[in-house]
């Protein structure tokens, strides 16, 4: 019995360790995509606008349009980097990205979570169980999320009215490997867990 819970505790220490692993290349990647690719495209714009000052006639029209792809650009990497590691997560916390990711959802969704601030594996996981189940449930009329601290851990509940199953795995793996507990009901369906703090 010993051995089995040692085995246990080896895969929740492995998954916990993945978990933190792609947490850290998120980052990563969202740094570089904003202090690289960004940087270059804000520098573009301005070059641009300096060359648009300078030009007149049907040579400023083409300059104007290789503005707009420019801006076009920057706004697609942004999203990009909001996407792949919110900034918003490291800078002001879960419940302020939780309200940028309601604000982007595909269904109307109301957040309900404290300004506190927790560790930062322990927002990372609840911020993207949260964010999954927002993008895997399909069909829902609306959502809500609630964060609360209780008890040694942060419970998080996402409640879709009007909403169907789908695969939820990915919510599942991301609170496990945080050492959590993930439960799903329905009628509503509802996603409740726990992030040991």
């Amino acid at each position: 019995m010993d051995d089995l819970r040692s085995q246990l505790e080896a895969v929740r220490e492995s998954r916990a360790r993945v978990a933190a692993a792609a947490d850290a290349e998120r980052r990563r990647i969202e740094r570089a995509l904003h202090d690289g690719v960004q940087q270059d495209l804000i520098a573009l714009a301005v070059n641009l606008q300096l060359a648009r000052e300078l030009v007149d006639g049907s040579e400023n029209a083409h300059l104007e349009a290789a503005s707009r792809d420019v801006h076009d650009a920057l706004d697609g990497v942004r999203a990009l980097a909001e996407g792949v590691y919110p900034s918003l997560l490291v800078d002001r916390g879960l419940a302020e990205a939780l309200r940028s990711a309601a604000r982007a959802a595909r269904m109307p969704t109301r957040i309900d979570a404290p300004d506190d601030r927790y560790a930062p594996d322990v927002e990372a996981a609840v911020y993207f169980a949260c964010t999954r189940a927002l993008a895997d449930v399909e069909q829902a009329a609306h959502s809500s999320v609630r964060v609360w601290p209780e008890g040694g851990a942060l419970l998080f509940e996402v409640v879709f009215e009007g909403g169907g199953i789908a695969d939820l795995s990915g919510v599942e793996d991301r609170v496990g490997a945080a050492g959590g507990v993930l439960s799903v009901t329905t009628e509503p369906l509802t996603l409740r867990a726990s992030v040991p703090l």
